[in-house]
């Protein structure tokens, strides 16, 4: 038997929780420490079968730290920090729900992370874009920073430009000898 249970978050709880976010600090300033503890509750959370909400949330953290470290990726300061605050509050003890807590222990980590992802979908979804671009770059280059990536799909979006103004061109033309 499944059991579906949702709630929803108006304004004030999405505050509180981001206050609550924020006031998570990373070990020692040092973003290795929090990576490396962010990973570890990850494989802990992982082993203890959490629900299924929670265990697609934990998966989503290693693309964050992904992020962060990719040098070539250069995650713009803010959102950098904003990562390492979230996985700073993966690592505190003290969470709104005990880790401990059977079922329900990972539920609030979970939450925050949906809440980041959200907020950085789009940057997300091109750092996804990045890495499959780099990875189809890698042969002939050995580095491809986020600035290589950008001037490559300035380069695609006026080629495409280009295409459709030329298609429309031949359209245009073909219709002045069609009725001319």
């Amino acid at each position: 038997m499944t059991v579906r249970i949702s709630f929803d978050l108006d304004d004030s709880d999405l505050k509180h929780l981001r206050q609550i976010m924020a006031q998570a600090k990373p070990e020692n300033g040092e973003p290795g420490a929090v990576v490396a503890a962010a990973r570890n509750l990850v494989h802990t959370a992982t082993e203890a079968k959490p629900p299924k909400f929670v265990a697609e949330r934990l998966d989503r953290v290693e693309l964050l730290i992904r992020m962060v470290e990719d040098s070539e990726w250069q995650l713009p300061a803010e959102d950098r920090r904003r990562v390492l605050t979230a996985l700073a509050y993966l690592n505190q003890g003290e969470d709104l729900i005990p880790d401990g807590t059977p079922v329900l222990g990972f539920l609030d980590d979970a939450i925050l992370i949906e809440l980041l992802v959200r907020e950085l979908q789009h940057e997300i979804r091109a750092y996804q874009d990045f890495c499959a671009f780099r990875s189809e770059r890698r042969i002939a280059q050995t580095e491809f920073t986020r600035r290589d990536w950008l001037i490559a799909k300035r380069e695609m979006l006026q080629e495409r430009m280009r295409r459709r103004r030329d298609a429309m061109r031949r359209r245009r033309h073909r219709g002045w000898r069609l009725f001319g």
